[in-house]
């Protein structure tokens, strides 16, 4: 059995900044973990608006906190995000997320994370990043 906490994870380097300034991610389950996803708490701070695509990886969304909008780039379609919703880039969707008031996110990635990505110029996560050691 695996327990850990925020303080813990933070306190182990399992919180990562972006280096644009618009999020932070307390990675609390890694590839390391061998569950076969990984799981993170991110803080998608206020005024952010910026453009991803996960083409290695699928993710769901879940929205704890806060308000903004996630918009489809292959349509234009605007969905608001507030508490109790979740948003699943089950097709690798290219998308703009937009935080009006800031907000608290539970992420599950799979394939897992290793633990120190960030964005690429692309809005991807590299499948060989570096793990947390």
């Amino acid at each position: 059995m695996i327990v850990r906490t925020m303080d813990q994870a933070q306190a182990d380097g399992r919180k990562i900044v972006s280096p644009d300034g618009n999020w932070d991610s307390t990675r609390l389950l890694l590839k390391d973990d061998n569950m076969g996803f990984s799981f993170h708490i991110t803080t998608i701070y206020t005024g952010a608006d910026f453009q991803m695509h996960y083409q290695n990886h699928l993710e769901s969304v879940y929205c704890i906190s806060g308000e903004g909008e996630v918009e489809t780039m292959a349509d234009g379609k605007k969905y608001p995000i507030q508490p109790g919703t979740i948003y699943i880039l089950d097709k690798h969707d290219k998308h703009i997320l937009r935080a009006f008031k800031e907000m608290k996110m539970a992420c599950v990635f799979n394939p897992p994370l290793n633990g120190k990505e960030v964005h690429n110029a692309e809005g991807a996560y590299e499948l060989d990043a570096e793990a947390i050691s």
